[in-house]
């Protein structure tokens, strides 16, 4: 699986729900050894002894799937993309935990290029080498010569990257064939949820990334203490989307942990309980959740069927003043107010320019800003400007003082939700991708793996 959305072929497409948490009942780890278990669960006795020698810090580096080896090479090459996506901010302890899950996304793949051969699915080199080319030059912006020597300084090789495509391929297409002609949605189904949506019109909704790892009475110390380490690693920098789609174990995970827009009560309660405190690019976890523990990211907010302030867009001037070398906190500071009565006496954009010009002041122009996009701090601050007006001067001594003045300004159209089309291609995509998961699943319970 690739780890980041640039690299991404999205196997489905629109909002994909989470999956049901995993948790072993609790009864199962309270029966007595000699009990049989009942209705599939485990029989695990509260005191285990292990027999034999297990030692936690030995790691298995390659494998054999079905007789198909996987290398080390093959691990290393593919761990390299994983790193460069996060800037090479990945600490020993979380390589080592990495080049596992890397070993765990390569034996997934391999079964998924196997199952599209043995049905037939075949997916050529000529296609490969063609989108190979397009991620080269859409997502990478650089042609496929360029792309290779970029993967070839990281580490990595243009044939990992194009395994890789292969793989998404071929799952895409099997998908295809054996999955979606068994899944329908019923035109019923598709108006009920419409008419929820109508109903919930003006009531918040929050697009959400989430991290889930399941845990039980064994392992949940261990799970909570991994949890808070890619927490830390996200805080430092890392890639959410990278870290989810490594290590969740929601349905999730093939796109980065994105639950698309949902609305609270779509959420298990522990999580509607931590949504509905969260800001926008907020990160909270790990916390507990049935069967595990949960880290939420807050992508953004919204209202349902109700247009965004937010999406309006932008006529903007920024003047700016720099400070010179070496210069006092307090002169700086007689500066930047001398500068901000100059911009609070400017009558309109019309009279900007001159007027930077007077103080020494640079300006620079841009018609298409849409007001999400500034920083959080400076959203609320430019859309209670009317035409004409400044926000205050912000800025540092390294950076010098800047005001952004509001020469225009396009409101969003109400937002009418999505059509019935797209209504019933979200659902059945949502179908899809969990049935996808089952087969995927019973592709491993019937593989023969060999580990070296």
């Amino acid at each position: 699986m690739m780890l980041a959305n640039r690299y991404a072929l999205p196997l489905v497409k629109g909002m994909i729900a989470a999956a049901a948490a995993l948790a072993l009942p609790a009864a199962a780890l309270a029966q007595n050894a000699d009990e049989a278990p009942a209705n599939g669960e485990l029989n695990i006795p509260a005191n285990v002894q292990i027999f034999g020698k297990n030692d936690p810090n030995h790691r298995r580096a390659t494998a054999k799937v079905n007789g198909e080896v996987i290398t080390g090479t093959d691990i290393d090459q593919r761990l390299a993309l994983i790193v460069a996506a996060n800037q090479g901010k990945v600490s020993p302890d979380e390589m080592e935990r990495l080049r596992m899950q890397v070993l765990r996304n390569l034996i997934d793949e391999t079964l998924q290029i196997q199952e599209a051969k043995a049905s037939d699915v075949a997916v050529s080199d000529e296609e490969v080498d063609e989108t190979y080319n397009r991620v080269a030059t859409q997502n990478f912006r650089k042609s496929p010569a360029e792309l290779k020597a970029y993967l070839d300084t990281i580490g990595s090789s243009p044939a990992s990257l194009k395994r890789q495509i292969k793989g998404e391929l071929s799952w895409q297409r099997l998908l295809r064939r054996n999955v979606a002609p068994f899944v329908s949605v019923s035109e019923e189904e598709v108006r009920e949820v419409m008419d929820r949506l109508k109903a919930a019109k003006g009531t918040e909704e929050y697009r959400l990334g989430e991290i889930y790892l399941s845990a039980n009475d064994l392992n949940q110390k261990q799970v909570e203490a991994n949890a808070q380490q890619i927490v830390d690693q996200i805080k430092k920098g890392g890639s959410f989307v990278a870290y989810a789609r490594q290590y969740s174990q929601a349905s999730t995970a093939s796109v980065g942990g994105d639950l698309g827009w949902v609305r609270l009560p779509q959420l298990s309660p522990e999580i509607a309980d931590v949504a509905k405190t969260m800001q926008a690019n907020q990160l909270v976890g790990p916390f507990p959740v049935r069967g595990g523990y949960d880290i939420l990211y807050m992508i953004d907010k919204r209202q349902v069927l109700t247009s965004d302030p937010r999406d309006a867009i932008l006529s903007l001037k920024q003047i700016s003043i720099e400070f010179p070398a070496g210069i006092s906190k307090d002169d700086a500071t007689k500066k930047a107010q001398q500068f901000s009565q100059t911009v609070q006496a400017i009558k309109g954009c019309g009279e900007a320019d001159a007027a930077a010009k007077s103080v020494g002041a640079t300006v620079v122009d841009n018609d298409q800003v849409k007001a999400r996009d500034l920083p959080g701090a400076l959203q609320e601050t430019v859309l209670k400007l009317n035409v004409g007006e400044a926000t205050p001067p912000f800025g540092s001594l390294q950076d010098g003082v800047r005001v952004l003045m509001l020469c225009g300004r396009d409101d969003p159209k109400v937002d009418q939700g999505p059509s019935f089309d797209q209504l019933m291609s979200q659902m059945e995509d949502d179908r899809i991708n969990k049935r996808a998961q089952t087969y995927l699943r019973d592709l491993r319970r019937d593989a023969v793996i060999e580990y070296n």
